[in-house]
């Protein structure tokens, strides 16, 4: 790669990874819907994607030679995982399968950001400026609007409503965790502990229920296959990256764009119309959210003067 070209990839890796991150976060959306249409629960598709994810990555560190002895390092990577993986991904499973709506728990979801920045502040130090809560309460607003048309669609009993909430809490406290701890691991080893704990955790609990049985259906298995490469090799690996890169808020407020563009993948792979309203809500998110990174910025700037 020439020089020019490399000079300009190292300044812009940070944006490149934002970009993606949102689009392999919000894949992770289309994986859950491949995966119900094939007849897998919840539990099952979580269950074989984070065993598959254990195997394949602990195989590639001893390849590798990466150290995994650490003890510490387990405890820590341990405590993230369960936090922003096994309970976050299956209570928001759970609740969308107890008949929340999908637009509801991804608005519930869409308060993480605003509970990162408020925690951040004070447990963090990160410098939140007052147009960085204009821009994020701006991309909860277009949340609200591009999910409005599924909001009450539902049939869940109101316990099911806080399996998501707690689900948006548990990510919520393991990001912020991520930033405060600044483990020393690299993010080969972070993710390969963390994928190894929370796919042990989740067996344990497919036993327990009675969903351990492995499925048949190819589709299933395809579904699968879909949450280990885009969601979580690429997905959850660029949320751990840029959240230790550029800070638990912009990680966080990136999130907001995942919902609009989980419309996109789903009028790509299933045919379903992007409404108005949607576009509407997409628009306004995405405001919200250049305007916390661009405060995010210059209030960066500022302080590297000082």
């Amino acid at each position: 790669m020439p020089g020019p070209a490399r000079d300009a990839l190292r300044r812009n890796v940070g944006h490149l990874a934002s970009v993606a991150l949102v689009v392999m976060w919000s894949s992770g959306f289309v994986g859950a819907e491949l995966g119900v249409r094939s007849g897998g629960t919840p539990l099952q598709l979580l269950s074989w994607r984070f065993t598959i994810l254990a195997v394949m990555l602990v195989s590639v560190c001893l390849v590798l030679r990466v150290d995994l002895t650490d003890r510490r390092a387990w405890g820590r990577q341990a405590l993230i995982g369960l936090l922003s993986q096994a309970a976050f991904l299956y209570l928001v499973f759970e609740g969308v399968n107890n008949g929340v709506d999908g637009g509801l728990a991804a608005l519930i979801a869409s308060l993480q950001p605003l509970l990162v920045a408020t925690v951040a502040g004070r447990i963090l130090g990160e410098r939140i400026t007052p147009v960085m809560w204009i821009g994020m309460v701006l991309g909860l607003a277009g949340v609200a609007v591009a999910v409005s048309g599924d909001l009450g669609s539902g049939s869940a009993q109101w316990w099911a409503y806080l399996l998501p909430a707690v689900g948006m809490l548990s990510l919520t406290t393991g990001t912020v965790l991520t930033q405060k701890l600044r483990p020393t691991e690299s993010l080969l080893q972070s993710i390969t502990m963390q994928m190894v704990v929370t796919a042990l955790a989740l067996l344990v609990v497919s036993v327990v229920v009675g969903q351990a049985a492995v499925p048949a259906r190819l589709d299933f298995w395809l579904a699968v296959l879909w949450l280990v490469f885009l969601s979580t090799l690429c997905g959850y690996a660029l949320f751990q990256y840029v959240t230790r890169t550029r800070g638990a808020t912009v990680s966080s407020v990136l999130l907001y764009l995942t919902p609009p563009t989980t419309m996109l993948w789903v009028w790509l792979m299933f045919g379903v119309p992007i409404t108005l309203t949607a576009v509407l809500g997409m628009t306004i998110s995405a405001v919200g959210v250049t305007l916390v990174l661009r405060s995010r910025s210059a209030a960066a700037s500022h302080w590297a003067r000082r």
